[in-house]
């Protein structure tokens, strides 16, 4: 498994809003695709950062959704481009329910 954390920092144009509205209007487009076990997308208004973190089944699949393309698109949703930071999990401890 490997997480990624895609981090957009905000000078003192963050907008909680304007995140929390992007977010539901992309949840649909994660719900059942493929190779992604879950993601979160995040704030911190303090900080003025958005961090969305995402939870793949493998590196391939991983990176092959983070393409330039896709890293451009997001710019232009959140405002500011993202910096992207791949990490091995070690485990993951999950308590859904159904």
């Amino acid at each position: 498994m490997i997480g990624v954390f895609v981090t957009f920092r905000y000078g003192d144009n963050f907008d909680e809003q304007t995140v929390r509205k992007i977010a539901e209007t992309a949840r649909g487009r994660f719900e059942g695709m493929p190779g992604l076990r879950s993601k979160a997308f995040t704030f911190n208004s303090v900080k003025h950062e958005a961090v969305n973190f995402y939870v793949w089944d493998s590196e391939d699949a991983a990176k092959a959704f983070f393409t330039a393309q896709l890293l451009e698109r997001v710019a232009g949703l959140y405002g500011v481009r993202p910096s992207v930071e791949f990490v091995q999990i070690a485990t993951l401890v999950e308590n859904t329910r159904a």
